[in-house]
């Protein structure tokens, strides 16, 4: 049976191996796993509570959208028609292309970034324009420079994933201007909760009330802890919220994914907690890669990304030591490799894992 033509150039969703697994064929009975951007610390314990609590209500279907989008819309001053959610904000990315592009029209991001940007839009049939980063930020006179008539999507990813940089105020807003009205600009926001402080965005706070074609992404996957469950929220014009509710999923975010992101809202004081506790071990983690020769790009979440060189033949040699990272030849740049910040422990496992790997490439 023929699928789409443009499905064809397409990956295929492969399942990834096992930790488990992974551990036996390298004959090691643990696996640190610094390669997904995950929090090491799991969810937090208001949600870890809440989900014990609604173990015996998995019979049921979801029921709490409406509450979780009333919660995130008191939080950040909406109105809660500006709110969607989906099945982490990788979802929310298909939903947008889905409703806004088709054949002959063009995404615009900056490049590497985050895949699904690119592979999405082509799902919908429309063609991708490419901009370059600047160190590891992503390059708004670049991204306004290949605006054209055709352009219907742009994206924006800061801290850009998979190398961390960030925006700075004044040249998103001067970037935000320049883009006409008929081109929707969504600003992924999924690493914010790491980055926020006083000299960063806030877009949600800064441009979606302002601005009719200006939506951002955020998730629960990140610093909440919650990257099994798939929760991720936009926020943006109401009309691109209701078009996104059109191609959406019925009980595409299930009720753990709802029960746990509520209970999480509520802690502020963990949150700031691990918003540290990254910062220091991130800058430990830089510190240690200085050390060995090796100089991080700038970044504001929760990973470093670093040139080594052959960046896919170094993970293949830290697999063997026993940790996991992400080489990213992926995504056009060989001799990268991106490093999740874990706990003070497996920080100090990597660095230990990296000197020896190197010595014996």
């Amino acid at each position: 049976m023929r699928a789409r033509h443009a499905l064809a150039p397409l990956p295929q969703f492969v399942p990834p191996t096992s930790v488990a697994a992974l551990a036996l064929e390298h004959d090691g009975s643990t696996m640190i796993q610094l390669d997904a951007n995950e929090s090491p610390y799991g969810p937090f314990p208001a949600a870890r509570a809440a989900l014990a609590a609604h173990a015996a209500a998995l019979h049921r279907y979801p029921r709490r959208d409406g509450e979780l989008i009333e919660r995130l819309a008191e939080r950040h001053g909406l109105e809660p028609a500006r709110i969607a959610l989906g099945n982490g904000a990788d979802a929310l990315i298909g939903y947008i292309s889905s409703a806004y592009l088709e054949a002959g029209d063009e995404a615009l991001t900056a490049w590497p970034s985050f895949p699904t940007y690119v592979l999405d839009a082509h799902k919908a049939g429309a063609s991708v324009v490419l901009a370059p980063l600047r160190e590891g930020a992503v390059d708004l006179n670049a991204l306004a420079e290949r605006i054209t008539p055709r352009t219907r999507v742009v994206w924006v990813c800061t801290p850009n994933n998979p190398t961390g940089g960030v925006v700075g105020r004044a040249a998103l807003a001067r970037f935000l201007d320049s883009v006409p009205e008929r081109v929707l600009v969504v600003i992924d926001e999924a690493y914010f909760e790491y980055a926020a402080g006083p000299a960063h965005v806030d877009s949600v706070r800064e441009h979606v009330t302002g601005r009719a074609n200006v939506g951002v992404l955020r998730t629960f996957s990140k610093i909440y802890g919650l990257a099994a469950l798939r929760v991720g929220w936009f926020a943006g014009p109401s009309d691109v919220s209701a078009a996104l509710g059109k191609v959406r999923h019925y009980y595409d975010v299930s009720e753990p994914a709802n029960v746990a992101a509520l209970a999480s809202l509520d802690e502020e004081s963990e949150l700031e907690r691990r918003r540290a506790d990254n910062r220091r071990e991130r800058a430990r983690l830089a510190g240690g890669l200085r050390d060995l020769g090796l100089e991080p790009l700038p970044s504001e979440a929760n990973f470093l990304a670093v040139d080594v060189g052959d960046a896919a033949a170094l993970a293949a040699r830290l697999l063997r030591h026993g940790v996991l990272v992400r080489a990213l030849d992926g995504v056009g740049a060989p001799n990268l490799l991106r490093l999740t910040v874990g706990t003070p422990s497996e920080v100090e496992a990597l660095l230990v894992a990296l000197a020896g790997a190197r010595q014996r490439g």
